[in-house]
């Protein structure tokens, strides 16, 4: 899996950006939201990404912040809602208002995204109602969190930790705290509780 690249942007047309790594050019799209903060075209860039590899095609998906790509990924496992329209919604609202509307229930704010009906934004809010990760909406809630608060919440999951605990003990951190020393923290507070 790629989750992360770092290189020149060499080329951008909506919703598409090329970023040259190495001499490779990547071919990723984005939302819009990700596209209107992107620096010049000769500049530096580093994305989150999501792959997805199909039987004709891998298609690499690129993000501003942890958060999108969070929200991104909730989108892909709702039926009937592909990585087209996940970048829709993502290019249509912000992730607090996704996360907001969810919490809500709002089916009148995710109508107004291009290409979602009724239907299927009642679908979207009943299937991510409670799938909707609390880390998603904490990550979006303070705009766009540092990388390392981000690495260590999903540590945190990926040791068994759910998404209240983990936000928890990243809530007693102090703000300078390395992704390690964040880990480490975390776990002695959490073993406490």
């Amino acid at each position: 899996m790629i989750g992360r690249i770092t290189g020149v942007l060499a080329e951008k047309q909506p919703p598409h950006v090329l970023v040259d790594v190495g001499g490779i050019g990547y071919e990723i799209d984005v939302p819009m939201s990700t596209f209107y903060n992107l620096p010049a075209t000769g500049d530096r860039i580093t994305r989150y990404t999501h792959l997805t590899i199909r039987e004709d095609a891998h298609l690499l998906y690129g993000f501003g912040t942890e958060a999108e790509r969070q929200a991104f990924r909730q989108l892909l496992k709702v039926s009937g809602i592909g990585a087209k329209t996940a970048l829709s919604v993502l290019s249509g609202m912000s992730v607090t208002d996704l996360a907001n509307a969810i919490a809500a229930q709002e089916t009148g704010r995710i109508t107004k995204v291009p290409g979602i009906g009724k239907k299927t934004a009642e679908r979207l809010l009943l299937e991510l109602r409670d799938k909707f990760s609390a880390a998603v909406a904490t990550i979006s809630s303070t705009g766009a969190a540092p990388s390392s608060e981000a690495d260590i919440l999903n540590a945190l999951n990926a040791l068994g930790y759910n998404d209240k605990e983990a936000l928890w003990a990243v809530k007693q951190l102090p703000a300078d705290a390395s992704v390690s020393d964040g880990i480490r923290q975390a776990l002695k507070a959490l073993s406490k509780s």
